[in-house]
Protein backbone atom coordinates (compact mmCIF):
# COMPACT_ATOMS: atom_id res chain seq x y z
CA UNK A 1 0.00 0.00 0.00
CA UNK A 2 1.22 3.46 -0.88
CA UNK A 3 2.06 5.81 1.97
CA UNK A 4 0.16 9.03 2.53
CA UNK A 5 1.38 12.42 3.64
CA UNK A 6 -0.05 13.88 6.84
CA UNK A 7 -1.15 17.45 6.41
CA UNK A 8 1.54 19.79 5.08
CA UNK A 9 4.32 17.90 6.88
CA UNK A 10 7.12 15.63 5.72
CA UNK A 11 5.54 12.77 7.65
CA UNK A 12 4.41 9.86 5.46
CA UNK A 13 2.51 6.92 6.95
CA UNK A 14 0.70 3.79 5.87
CA UNK A 15 -3.03 4.31 5.23
CA UNK A 16 -3.75 1.76 7.95
CA UNK A 17 -2.57 2.48 11.49
CA UNK A 18 -2.43 -0.05 14.32
CA UNK A 19 -4.27 1.24 17.37
CA UNK A 20 -3.03 -0.14 20.68
CA UNK A 21 -5.50 0.88 23.40
CA UNK A 22 -6.35 -2.76 24.24
CA UNK A 23 -2.73 -3.66 24.98
CA UNK A 24 -2.35 -4.20 28.72
CA UNK A 25 -6.05 -4.75 29.38
CA UNK A 26 -7.68 -7.10 26.89
CA UNK A 27 -4.38 -8.09 25.29
CA UNK A 28 -1.43 -9.52 27.21
CA UNK A 29 2.06 -8.16 26.64
CA UNK A 30 3.19 -11.28 24.78
CA UNK A 31 0.18 -11.16 22.48
CA UNK A 32 0.61 -7.41 21.96
CA UNK A 33 4.21 -7.95 20.86
CA UNK A 34 3.10 -10.68 18.46
CA UNK A 35 0.38 -8.46 16.99
CA UNK A 36 2.80 -5.58 16.45
CA UNK A 37 5.29 -7.98 14.85
CA UNK A 38 2.63 -9.27 12.45
CA UNK A 39 1.44 -5.77 11.57
CA UNK A 40 4.97 -4.70 10.69
CA UNK A 41 5.57 -7.88 8.69
CA UNK A 42 2.46 -7.05 6.68
CA UNK A 43 3.66 -3.55 5.90
CA UNK A 44 2.13 -1.40 8.64
CA UNK A 45 4.62 1.13 9.99
CA UNK A 46 2.21 3.49 11.80
CA UNK A 47 1.31 2.81 15.46
CA UNK A 48 -0.92 4.94 17.67
CA UNK A 49 -1.04 5.01 21.46
CA UNK A 50 -1.70 7.44 24.33
CA UNK A 51 -0.55 8.12 27.87
CA UNK A 52 -3.97 7.16 29.28
CA UNK A 53 -4.01 3.70 27.63
CA UNK A 54 -4.88 0.97 28.20
CA UNK A 55 -8.65 1.35 28.01
CA UNK A 56 -10.91 1.32 29.93
CA UNK A 57 -8.70 3.78 31.71
CA UNK A 58 -7.98 3.13 35.36
CA UNK A 59 -5.13 3.86 37.73
CA UNK A 60 -3.40 0.43 37.64
CA UNK A 61 -3.07 0.41 33.84
CA UNK A 62 -2.40 4.09 33.19
CA UNK A 63 0.59 4.22 30.82
CA UNK A 64 0.68 0.43 30.46
CA UNK A 65 0.31 0.42 26.68
CA UNK A 66 3.22 2.80 26.09
CA UNK A 67 5.38 0.70 28.43
CA UNK A 68 4.48 -2.47 26.50
CA UNK A 69 5.40 -0.77 23.25
CA UNK A 70 8.64 0.51 24.76
CA UNK A 71 9.75 -2.98 25.76
CA UNK A 72 8.80 -4.25 22.29
CA UNK A 73 10.95 -1.57 20.65
CA UNK A 74 13.89 -2.17 22.98
CA UNK A 75 13.90 -5.88 22.16
CA UNK A 76 14.10 -5.13 18.42
CA UNK A 77 17.18 -2.96 17.76
CA UNK A 78 16.98 -0.92 14.58
CA UNK A 79 13.19 -1.14 14.28
CA UNK A 80 12.38 2.27 15.77
CA UNK A 81 13.63 4.29 12.79
CA UNK A 82 11.38 2.27 10.48
CA UNK A 83 8.22 3.19 12.38
CA UNK A 84 6.00 6.21 12.88
CA UNK A 85 4.94 6.36 16.53
CA UNK A 86 2.01 8.54 17.57
CA UNK A 87 0.96 9.22 21.14
CA UNK A 88 -1.30 11.64 22.97
CA UNK A 89 -1.39 13.92 25.97
CA UNK A 90 -4.66 13.55 27.86
CA UNK A 91 -6.95 16.54 28.07
CA UNK A 92 -8.46 17.70 31.37
CA UNK A 93 -8.67 14.75 33.75
CA UNK A 94 -12.37 15.22 34.60
CA UNK A 95 -12.41 12.84 37.52
CA UNK A 96 -9.45 10.68 36.47
CA UNK A 97 -7.11 11.86 39.21
CA UNK A 98 -4.51 9.25 38.26
CA UNK A 99 -3.90 11.15 35.01
CA UNK A 100 -2.72 14.30 36.74
CA UNK A 101 -3.46 16.61 39.63
CA UNK A 102 -6.14 19.20 39.01
CA UNK A 103 -8.70 19.33 36.24
CA UNK A 104 -6.84 21.28 33.58
CA UNK A 105 -4.11 20.71 31.03
CA UNK A 106 -1.45 23.28 31.79
CA UNK A 107 1.73 23.93 29.87
CA UNK A 108 3.66 22.06 32.57
CA UNK A 109 1.21 19.17 32.24
CA UNK A 110 1.98 18.91 28.53
CA UNK A 111 5.74 18.95 29.10
CA UNK A 112 5.55 16.41 31.91
CA UNK A 113 3.26 14.09 29.98
CA UNK A 114 5.56 14.17 26.96
CA UNK A 115 8.63 13.36 29.05
CA UNK A 116 6.85 10.45 30.72
CA UNK A 117 5.64 9.07 27.39
CA UNK A 118 9.17 9.22 25.98
CA UNK A 119 10.45 7.24 28.97
CA UNK A 120 7.74 4.60 28.73
CA UNK A 121 8.20 4.25 24.97
CA UNK A 122 11.98 4.12 25.42
CA UNK A 123 12.51 6.46 22.50
CA UNK A 124 14.09 9.87 22.00
CA UNK A 125 11.29 11.32 19.89
CA UNK A 126 7.56 10.90 19.29
CA UNK A 127 6.74 11.34 15.61
CA UNK A 128 3.19 12.62 16.13
CA UNK A 129 2.08 14.05 19.48
CA UNK A 130 -1.63 14.73 19.77
CA UNK A 131 -3.94 16.44 22.24
CA UNK A 132 -6.28 13.59 23.14
CA UNK A 133 -9.30 15.80 23.73
CA UNK A 134 -9.65 19.57 23.90
CA UNK A 135 -8.62 21.49 26.98
CA UNK A 136 -11.68 23.68 26.58
CA UNK A 137 -15.16 22.25 27.05
CA UNK A 138 -16.64 20.80 23.87
CA UNK A 139 -19.39 18.25 23.17
CA UNK A 140 -17.60 14.92 22.74
CA UNK A 141 -17.73 11.24 23.70
CA UNK A 142 -21.48 11.11 23.24
CA UNK A 143 -22.45 14.69 24.13
CA UNK A 144 -24.42 16.51 21.44
CA UNK A 145 -24.58 20.21 22.22
CA UNK A 146 -22.04 22.87 23.07
CA UNK A 147 -22.89 24.51 26.42
CA UNK A 148 -20.94 27.73 27.12
CA UNK A 149 -21.92 27.62 30.79
CA UNK A 150 -19.62 24.61 31.22
CA UNK A 151 -16.55 26.39 29.88
CA UNK A 152 -13.63 26.02 32.30
CA UNK A 153 -10.65 26.64 30.02
CA UNK A 154 -7.49 27.77 31.79
CA UNK A 155 -4.80 27.26 29.14
CA UNK A 156 -5.37 29.03 25.85
CA UNK A 157 -4.86 27.36 22.49
CA UNK A 158 -1.95 29.71 21.86
CA UNK A 159 -0.29 28.62 25.10
CA UNK A 160 -0.79 24.97 24.19
CA UNK A 161 0.75 25.61 20.78
CA UNK A 162 3.70 27.45 22.31
CA UNK A 163 4.45 24.50 24.58
CA UNK A 164 4.11 21.94 21.79
CA UNK A 165 6.35 24.10 19.60
CA UNK A 166 8.99 24.13 22.35
CA UNK A 167 8.91 20.33 22.36
CA UNK A 168 9.31 20.28 18.58
CA UNK A 169 12.29 22.63 18.74
CA UNK A 170 13.80 20.49 21.50
CA UNK A 171 13.57 17.45 19.23
CA UNK A 172 11.25 15.55 21.56
CA UNK A 173 8.36 15.47 19.10
CA UNK A 174 8.37 15.85 15.32
CA UNK A 175 4.82 16.93 14.54
CA UNK A 176 1.60 17.74 16.41
CA UNK A 177 -1.99 16.70 15.98
CA UNK A 178 -5.44 16.98 17.53
CA UNK A 179 -8.06 14.45 18.53
CA UNK A 180 -11.80 14.61 19.21
CA UNK A 181 -11.74 18.16 17.88
CA UNK A 182 -14.32 20.47 16.34
CA UNK A 183 -14.14 22.67 13.22
CA UNK A 184 -13.55 25.71 15.43
CA UNK A 185 -10.68 24.01 17.25
CA UNK A 186 -8.93 22.93 14.06
CA UNK A 187 -9.27 26.38 12.52
CA UNK A 188 -8.03 28.17 15.63
CA UNK A 189 -4.99 25.92 16.04
CA UNK A 190 -4.03 26.53 12.41
CA UNK A 191 -4.76 30.27 12.52
CA UNK A 192 -2.66 30.87 15.62
CA UNK A 193 0.20 28.70 14.35
CA UNK A 194 0.40 30.67 11.12
CA UNK A 195 0.01 34.01 12.88
CA UNK A 196 2.73 33.36 15.46
CA UNK A 197 5.07 31.03 13.60
CA UNK A 198 4.26 28.04 15.79
CA UNK A 199 4.03 24.32 15.01
CA UNK A 200 1.13 23.59 12.66
CA UNK A 201 -1.18 20.65 13.31
CA UNK A 202 -0.88 17.95 10.66
CA UNK A 203 -3.75 15.68 11.66
CA UNK A 204 -6.97 15.22 13.56
CA UNK A 205 -7.93 11.87 15.10
CA UNK A 206 -11.72 11.70 15.27
CA UNK A 207 -14.29 8.90 15.20
CA UNK A 208 -15.37 8.01 11.68
CA UNK A 209 -17.52 5.06 10.71
CA UNK A 210 -20.89 4.21 9.22
CA UNK A 211 -22.77 4.95 12.45
CA UNK A 212 -20.81 8.10 13.28
CA UNK A 213 -20.08 10.36 10.33
CA UNK A 214 -20.34 13.57 12.35
CA UNK A 215 -16.97 14.50 10.84
CA UNK A 216 -18.84 15.02 7.56
CA UNK A 217 -20.86 17.84 9.12
CA UNK A 218 -18.32 20.60 8.54
CA UNK A 219 -15.08 19.24 9.97
CA UNK A 220 -14.33 17.59 6.64
CA UNK A 221 -14.43 20.92 4.78
CA UNK A 222 -12.38 22.64 7.47
CA UNK A 223 -9.64 20.01 7.37
CA UNK A 224 -9.63 19.79 3.58
CA UNK A 225 -9.23 23.53 3.10
CA UNK A 226 -6.63 23.87 5.87
CA UNK A 227 -4.59 20.82 4.88
CA UNK A 228 -5.17 18.74 8.03
CA UNK A 229 -5.41 14.95 7.63
CA UNK A 230 -8.01 12.72 9.23
CA UNK A 231 -6.94 9.69 11.23
CA UNK A 232 -10.22 7.77 11.52
CA UNK A 233 -10.72 5.86 14.74
CA UNK A 234 -13.41 3.29 15.60
CA UNK A 235 -14.03 2.37 11.94
CA UNK A 236 -15.97 -0.66 13.18
CA UNK A 237 -18.10 1.33 15.60
CA UNK A 238 -16.71 -0.31 18.74
CA UNK A 239 -17.46 -3.69 17.19
CA UNK A 240 -21.08 -2.98 16.29
CA UNK A 241 -20.20 -3.01 12.59
CA UNK A 242 -18.62 -6.47 12.70
CA UNK A 243 -21.98 -8.20 12.90
CA UNK A 244 -21.28 -10.00 16.16
CA UNK A 245 -24.16 -8.22 17.87
CA UNK A 246 -26.71 -8.82 15.14
CA UNK A 247 -28.53 -11.54 17.05
CA UNK A 248 -31.02 -10.04 19.49
CA UNK A 249 -29.69 -10.08 23.04
CA UNK A 250 -26.00 -10.33 22.16
CA UNK A 251 -25.44 -6.68 23.05
CA UNK A 252 -26.29 -7.39 26.70
CA UNK A 253 -24.77 -9.64 29.38
CA UNK A 254 -24.69 -12.50 26.86
CA UNK A 255 -22.50 -10.61 24.41
CA UNK A 256 -19.58 -12.57 22.94
CA UNK A 257 -16.87 -13.23 25.50
CA UNK A 258 -14.28 -10.47 25.52
CA UNK A 259 -16.39 -8.12 23.40
CA UNK A 260 -15.63 -4.49 24.16
CA UNK A 261 -19.22 -3.38 24.62
CA UNK A 262 -19.72 -5.98 27.36
CA UNK A 263 -16.29 -5.38 28.89
CA UNK A 264 -16.51 -1.59 29.11
CA UNK A 265 -19.48 -0.76 31.30
CA UNK A 266 -19.08 2.99 30.70
CA UNK A 267 -19.54 2.42 26.97
CA UNK A 268 -23.21 1.59 27.49
CA UNK A 269 -23.73 5.12 28.75
CA UNK A 270 -21.98 6.72 25.78
CA UNK A 271 -22.43 6.80 22.03
CA UNK A 272 -21.64 3.19 21.15
CA UNK A 273 -24.03 1.79 23.76
CA UNK A 274 -27.14 3.50 22.44
CA UNK A 275 -29.94 1.24 21.17
CA UNK A 276 -30.18 3.48 18.11
CA UNK A 277 -26.51 2.85 17.31
CA UNK A 278 -26.99 -0.91 17.44
CA UNK A 279 -30.15 -0.73 15.32
CA UNK A 280 -28.34 1.34 12.68
CA UNK A 281 -25.34 -0.99 12.71
CA UNK A 282 -27.63 -3.93 12.05
CA UNK A 283 -29.06 -2.13 9.02
CA UNK A 284 -25.59 -1.54 7.58
CA UNK A 285 -24.51 -5.09 8.38
CA UNK A 286 -27.52 -6.49 6.56
CA UNK A 287 -26.73 -4.28 3.57
CA UNK A 288 -23.19 -5.63 3.47
CA UNK A 289 -24.44 -9.21 3.37
CA UNK A 290 -26.88 -8.33 0.58
CA UNK A 291 -23.87 -7.30 -1.49
CA UNK A 292 -21.85 -10.41 -0.66
CA UNK A 293 -19.54 -8.69 1.82
CA UNK A 294 -18.91 -9.31 5.49
CA UNK A 295 -20.00 -6.40 7.70
CA UNK A 296 -16.38 -5.88 8.76
CA UNK A 297 -15.13 -5.71 5.19
CA UNK A 298 -17.75 -3.17 4.11
CA UNK A 299 -17.27 -0.96 7.16
CA UNK A 300 -13.50 -0.89 6.75
CA UNK A 301 -13.67 -0.36 2.98
CA UNK A 302 -15.93 2.63 3.61
CA UNK A 303 -13.02 4.25 5.48
CA UNK A 304 -10.19 2.83 3.40
CA UNK A 305 -11.61 4.25 0.15
CA UNK A 306 -12.96 7.54 1.51
CA UNK A 307 -11.23 10.70 0.26
CA UNK A 308 -11.61 12.24 3.72
CA UNK A 309 -9.50 9.60 5.46
CA UNK A 310 -5.70 9.66 5.38
CA UNK A 311 -5.19 6.65 7.65
CA UNK A 312 -7.66 4.32 9.37
CA UNK A 313 -6.85 3.22 12.90
CA UNK A 314 -7.68 -0.42 13.54
CA UNK A 315 -7.81 -1.91 17.02
CA UNK A 316 -7.60 -5.65 17.51
CA UNK A 317 -7.37 -8.16 20.33
CA UNK A 318 -6.46 -11.24 18.29
CA UNK A 319 -4.19 -12.03 15.37
CA UNK A 320 -7.14 -13.21 13.28
CA UNK A 321 -8.78 -9.82 13.66
CA UNK A 322 -5.62 -8.09 12.48
CA UNK A 323 -5.42 -10.25 9.39
CA UNK A 324 -9.12 -9.70 8.64
CA UNK A 325 -8.69 -5.93 8.84
CA UNK A 326 -5.62 -5.94 6.62
CA UNK A 327 -7.15 -8.36 4.12
CA UNK A 328 -9.99 -5.88 3.56
CA UNK A 329 -7.60 -3.28 2.13
CA UNK A 330 -8.26 -3.94 -1.57
CA UNK A 331 -12.05 -3.99 -1.24
CA UNK A 332 -13.96 -1.51 -3.37
CA UNK A 333 -17.58 -0.42 -2.88
CA UNK A 334 -19.77 0.08 -5.92
CA UNK A 335 -21.52 3.40 -6.56
CA UNK A 336 -24.82 1.59 -5.99
CA UNK A 337 -23.71 0.34 -2.58
CA UNK A 338 -22.37 3.76 -1.57
CA UNK A 339 -25.72 5.30 -2.53
CA UNK A 340 -27.53 2.77 -0.36
CA UNK A 341 -25.18 3.55 2.52
CA UNK A 342 -25.98 7.24 2.17
CA UNK A 343 -29.70 6.46 2.04
CA UNK A 344 -29.49 4.73 5.42
CA UNK A 345 -27.56 7.64 6.85
CA UNK A 346 -30.17 10.10 5.54
CA UNK A 347 -32.79 8.11 7.41
CA UNK A 348 -30.90 7.36 10.65
CA UNK A 349 -28.25 10.13 10.72
CA UNK A 350 -25.38 9.55 13.17
CA UNK A 351 -26.75 7.63 16.14
CA UNK A 352 -23.30 7.04 17.66
CA UNK A 353 -22.28 10.70 17.48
Amino acid sequence: MQKVRLGQSDLHVTPICLGTMTFGEQVSEADAHAIMDRAFERGIDFLDTAEMYSVPTRAPTFGATEAIMGRWLKARPGLREKLVIASKVAGPARGMDWVREGQGMTQDDIRRSCENSLKRLQTDVIDLYQIHWPERHVPSFGATYYDPSKERSATSIQQQLETLSELVKAGKIRHIGLSNETPYGVHEFVRLAEQHGLARVVSIQNPYCLINRSYDNGTDETCHRLGVSLLAYSPLGFGLLTGKYDVSGTEGPDAPKGARISTYESTRKQRWGRPEALAAARRYNALAREHGLSPTRMALAFCYTNWRVASTIIGVTRMAQLDECLDAWDTTLTPELLAQIDAIRWELRDPAQ
